[in-house]
């Protein structure tokens, strides 16, 4: 029988494979670096500690272009779950950032991402927004409660006009229906507090005019 010869052929594919693994590698741990960067960013806003957030969102977006220069050569890979993840995160973090310190939001293009992951992170920033505004209400901050939801608002209702198919948007549709479900929960919030707040104000008003 005459042999085929295939180690002559298996050679190149394997010298391919060897290296798209290696990136892949790389990208896959430097991902977890760009979430793991974007939620501490995101802790930090809560806690009021800008400068170290700014710094963080920062790290996070130099982390994630090193993902995509390892995989420019492999856009198989760099097309797939875990990059959309770490960018879908690093938008998170980098609009909560603009929206907790009243900076203009960044784009798809600043952040030098794909648009899909900067719907998904824009939508799960619905999520903090929400934390934020339940922080505020304990604080009887009510105006920047108030303003939190209005944010939560603005961002359902693009996300509901942009109505792609599923598969264009890996799922964003379930992260409109997920983000609209928080802010009718936190509308709710804000009403309850606001009528609680003027019973207990007329309450006392009439306590002071009948002493």
């Amino acid at each position: 029988m005459e042999s085929l010869e295939l180690d002559q052929l298996s050679q190149p594919i394997r010298v391919e494979l060897d290296a798209k693994f290696a990136a892949r590698e790389v990208g896959y741990v430097k991902s977890r670096e760009v979430i793991r960067s974007s939620a501490n960013a995101i802790r930090s806003l809560h806690r009021g500690q800008w400068e170290t957030a700014d710094e963080l969102v920062t790290l996070a977006g130099s982390t994630l272009r090193e993902v995509q220069s390892v995989l420019t050569d492999h856009p198989d890979v760099l097309h797939t779950g875990f990059v959309h993840d770490a960018a879908k995160e690093y938008a998170e973090a980098a609009v909560c950032t603009a929206l907790f310190r009243g900076r203009p939001l960044p784009s798809p293009a600043s952040l030098e991402i794909n648009p899909i992951a900067f719907l998904h992170g824009l939508g799960e920033a619905v999520g903090e927004l929400r934390r934020r505004m339940l922080d505020r209400l304990r604080d009887s901050e009510v105006l920047i409660a108030e303003q939190c939801l209005g944010e939560m608002d603005q961002i359902v209702d693009l996300l509901a006009e942009l109505d792609y198919p599923d598969g264009m948007t890996a799922g964003l549709r379930r992260t409109a229906d997920v983000s609209r479900a928080l802010v009718e929960r936190s509308r709710a919030d804000l009403t309850s507090t606001l009528v609680q707040e003027r019973l207990r104000a007329e309450l006392s008003d009439r306590t002071r005019d009948s002493g």
